[in-house]
């Protein structure tokens, strides 16, 4: 059987912890691709480095992951990173350099990228990528699209994006159940098969097909960093449908019912995202601020 691939196009960051003078490597697309990877599945990556330390520290993971960013751009500048600290287990964003080289240069893409898009079984995405209007060209590869929209969405912005994409994660905990269902309904309503809605440690809800799904979340009994937990939760979800694909079990093209996979998909991406939850950063791989390598899987 053929190893399902998943390409994750977008932000490469490195989280400083400034409580513990260290950085780890993330962003939602390099986040993707690393969970991918440890759920069975052929993981790549596109995005946009700069020429500093913050750089350096994500080709080293990724490279150590095995994951394969040939088509990544390169510029001289600061790579995006963002300033975090912790408030017992939970993360708490102080700043950023909003996005560094990765907000001011376009992708551009290629006739050789869009070649190289075709090889994989799904497209991810998200709403940090700065690809916005050049979505509508990579979806004329013709692979599915997946998009995290976190919790910043707008009704323009659905608009502008739902059309091109066939899986969508809206992460809802700060809505009401009414809120939720609006706006979950809102988003399937542009065309998109599959709609996500995140509510933290009270589960998750999948609406397809106008039905909707429920699946509890997996609380974990080591909660040290919950760095990357929504991350992990829809790359999970994706690596389930993604491998039970590549086994020739269903399709995420539409031509296939996806009901009786929905929910242990969901339940995979719960457990899993539990598990990430004892990590530190994101995924680990951290090293000191200034980039030194001291120990790259702490």
């Amino acid at each position: 059987m053929r190893k399902a691939r998943l390409l994750a196009i977008g932000d490469d960051v490195c989280d400083k912890y400034l409580s513990r003078g260290k950085m780890y490597p993330g962003g939602q697309a390099v986040n993707t691709c690393a969970y991918a990877v440890m759920n069975g599945v052929d993981a790549a990556f596109l995005g946009k480095f700069g020429s500093d330390e913050v750089a350096d520290c994500l080709r080293r993971t990724l490279a150590d992951l095995k994951i394969d960013f040939s088509h990544c751009r390169n510029y001289e500048g600061e790579n995006g990173f963002a300033c975090v600290t912790l408030a017992g287990s939970d993360r708490v964003f102080i700043g950023s350099n909003k996005g560094g080289v990765a907000a001011v240069n376009p992708y551009a893409f290629t006739e050789e990228d869009l070649t190289y898009i075709k090889s994989f079984d799904l497209i991810y995405s998200d709403l940090n990528a700065y690809i916005e209007d050049e979505l509508p060209l990579v979806a004329s590869a013709g692979v599915p699209i997946a998009y995290d929209f976190s919790l910043r969405w707008t009704d323009e912005y659905l608009a502008k994006i739902c059309p091109y994409i066939q899986v969508a994660l809206l992460s809802c905990a700060h809505l009401s159940d009414e809120e939720r269902e609006r706006e979950m309904k809102k988003t399937a309503s542009y065309g998109v098969p599959l709609v996500l809605g995140t509510i933290g440690e009270e589960g998750s809800y999948l609406l397809y097909r106008n039905r909707f799904y429920y699946a509890p979340a997996v609380l974990s009994d080591d909660v040290f960093d919950t760095m990357g937990a929504g991350d992990s939760y829809f790359a999970t979800f994706l690596s389930y449908l993604l491998k039970k694909q590549a086994a020739g079990e269903l399709a995420l093209d539409g031509s296939m019912d996806l009901s009786e996979d929905l929910v242990p998909a969901m339940k995979e991406g719960a457990a899993f995202a539990a598990k990430v939850c004892s990590m530190e950063g994101a995924f680990g791989y951290g090293v000191p601020i200034d980039g030194r390598i001291i120990d790259n899987r702490k």
